[in-house]
C-alpha cells in the first residue's frame, strides 16, 4: 500500500468495507452507501483563477479556523479545493456548506464557473443508477494525456491558463503535499456553522436534517455572509519577476519532480545558448 494511497484513505475515504467506490478509481471510497462523504470538493474553472479561489483557502483558515483544504489542478479545466472532514456528511449538508463558502467568499463568481461535490444526479426513468455523485480522485489521467494533481499554493497561479501535467506526478511528491493537512474536526464544523448562521439573518440557505440515524453533524441552517476583509487579500506569489519564480521551482529538490521539469520546459525561452 502506497503512501499516497494511505495519505487518500485518512483524508478523504468513508469506512472502505461500507463504502461505494467512484468509477475512476474503484480503490477511493468517497461515498458510503448512504450517500455520505468526508470530501467536499469546490472547482472553479473558465478560467482557473487562484486569486478567486485563494479568497476561500484563506478565509476558511482565517475566519472558521478550519485546516488548509488540499489544492488541486482538476487536469481538464480549473482549479479544485478538497476539504477533509473528520465525520462524513451527507451530500446535502455537503452542498449546503459549499454554497455558504462561495456565497460567502466568491458572491461575485457566476455560477456556471463553479463546481460542487458532491452532487445530487437525477434518476434516469427504467436504470437505477445512484442518485449522488462525487469528483473524480486526484491524481488520475484525464483525456489528452493530461493528469490532475494536488499542488502546492505557491505554485497554483502557474496553472491559470493550463490546470494540468503533461506527465504523470509523482506518488511521494503528491504524498507529501498531502502529509501535512488535517480533517475538519465536528467542533470547528458546528462552529463554522454556527457563524455563518450568526453573520446574516435573511439569507435562506439550510442544510437539510439528516435522519436520527445517519451519523454525523446534526443538519442545521446555513447562513452564507458577506465576505469579510481578510478574505478579500488572497495569498500571493511573492516573485514579480516570472523567471525568477521558475528558477526556485526548477532547483527546489523538495518540489514535485514532474512540477520542476515543467518550470525548466517553460524557462527554455529565457535561456541563452551557451558559448564554447
Amino acid at each position: 500500500m502506497s503512501r499516497l494511497f494511505m495519505e487518500r484513505q485518512r483524508l478523504y475515504a468513508v469506512s472502505p468495507a461500507h463504502g461505494r467506490a467512484s468509477a475512476e478509481d474503484p480503490a477511493l471510497c468517497l461515498l458510503d452507501e448512504a450517500g455520505r462523504t468526508r470530501a467536499l470538493v469546490l472547482g472553479l474553472a473558465h478560467p482557473a483563477d487562484w486569486v478567486a479561489m485563494a479568497r476561500v483557502w484563506e478565509g476558511v483558515q482565517n475566519d472558521l479556523g478550519w485546516p488548509a483544504p488540499a489544492i488541486a489542478v482538476d487536469g481538464r479545466e480549473g482549479l479544485q479545493l478538497w476539504f477533509s472532514l473528520a465525520e462524513p456528511v451527507s451530500a446535502m449538508q455537503a452542498q449546503g456548506l459549499l454554497q455558504a463558502l462561495v456565497t460567502r467568499y466568491l458572491p461575485d463568481v457566476q455560477a456556471r464557473r463553479l463546481s460542487l461535490w458532491p452532487r445530487s444526479t437525477p434518476l434516469v426513468e427504467g436504470e437505477s443508477p445512484s442518485p449522488v455523485s462525487h469528483a473524480s480522485p486526484v491524481p488520475a489521467e484525464h483525456a489528452g494525456g493530461q493528469w490532475s494533481a494536488f499542488v502546492s499554493p505557491g505554485l497554483a497561479p502557474v496553472f491559470a491558463d493550463t490546470p494540468w501535467l503533461d506527465v504523470p506526478p509523482g506518488a511521494e511528491g503528491q504524498a507529501d503535499l498531502l502529509a501535512g493537512l488535517r480533517s475538519v474536526d465536528g467542533a470547528l464544523l458546528e462552529h463554522a456553522i454556527a457563524g455563518l448562521n450568526a453573520s446574516s439573518a435573511s439569507a435562506s440557505l439550510r442544510i437539510a436534517q439528516d435522519s436520527a440515524s445517519a451519523p454525523g453533524p446534526a443538519g442545521v441552517a446555513v447562513v452564507a455572509p458577506m465576505a469579510t476583509e481578510s478574505a478579500a487579500h488572497p495569498a500571493a506569489v511573492s516573485d514579480t519577476e516570472p523567471r525568477d519564480f521558475l528558477l526556485r521551482v526548477m532547483r527546489d529538490e523538495q518540489v514535485d519532480l514532474a512540477l520542476r521539469v515543467e518550470a525548466a520546459k517553460a524557462l527554455l525561452p529565457y535561456m541563452a545558448p551557451h558559448r564554447t
